[in-house]
């Protein structure tokens, strides 16, 4: 069985030859600080611009309890993170997700392939019944990935974020697992 097999996600397509889903390395931190300080990666979170490396490693070095930090890479090259945090207490069979696409590799798949895995892992190994998300209203190509796979819309957040000098609404989203 190849490296690919064993990290594709049950019941998707196969992965394209040199694609790889796999957990986040401490060794990924720089190419993750060039990934999300990319202007489109970034207009889609909250997170402000010009992030340094030591930032992202210390907070690669203590996730949250409960999460799932992956990257998908195309030959051997960072082109997508997400994460998947699950809840405590009352709400621990719910995880947040959060996920981004270099700004070069959108529109090739790799956002799907990435929220597929996801998807497989909250489902499959976590037993995460709902999963939820916030994304921008204007980002209508990550709204059309959510929906595809079950995230339906359940509140808006007006004035959610600040980003490039003005205010921007933002969607929940939920998916839950009947």
């Amino acid at each position: 069985m190849s490296e690919n097999q064993e990290n594709e996600p049950r019941g998707r397509a196969r992965l394209p030859d040199g694609v790889l889903v796999r957990a986040v390395r401490l060794s990924d931190a720089e190419e993750i600080t060039d990934l999300i300080n990319l202007p489109g990666y970034r207009a889609g979170t909250l997170r402000p611009p010009y992030q340094r490396v030591e930032e992202v490693r210390k907070h690669m070095e203590n996730p949250s309890p409960g999460a799932l930090n992956l990257v998908v890479t195309q030959n051997g090259k960072i082109v997508g993170n997400g994460g998947l945090n699950r809840l405590s207490g009352r709400r621990q069979h719910v995880a947040s997700i959060g996920m981004g696409v270099h700004d070069d590799f959108t529109g090739r798949g790799f956002g799907r392939i990435l929220l597929g895995a996801m998807v497989d892992a909250a489902d499959d190994w976590l037993d995460i019944k709902r999963l939820e998300l916030t994304v921008y209203t204007d980002n209508d190509v990550a709204i059309g990935l959510y929906r595809k796979f079950g995230f339906e819309q359940e509140g808006l957040l007006r004035a959610f974020g600040y980003r490039a000098g003005q205010y921007v609404d933002a969607y929940t989203m939920a998916r839950l697992r009947l």
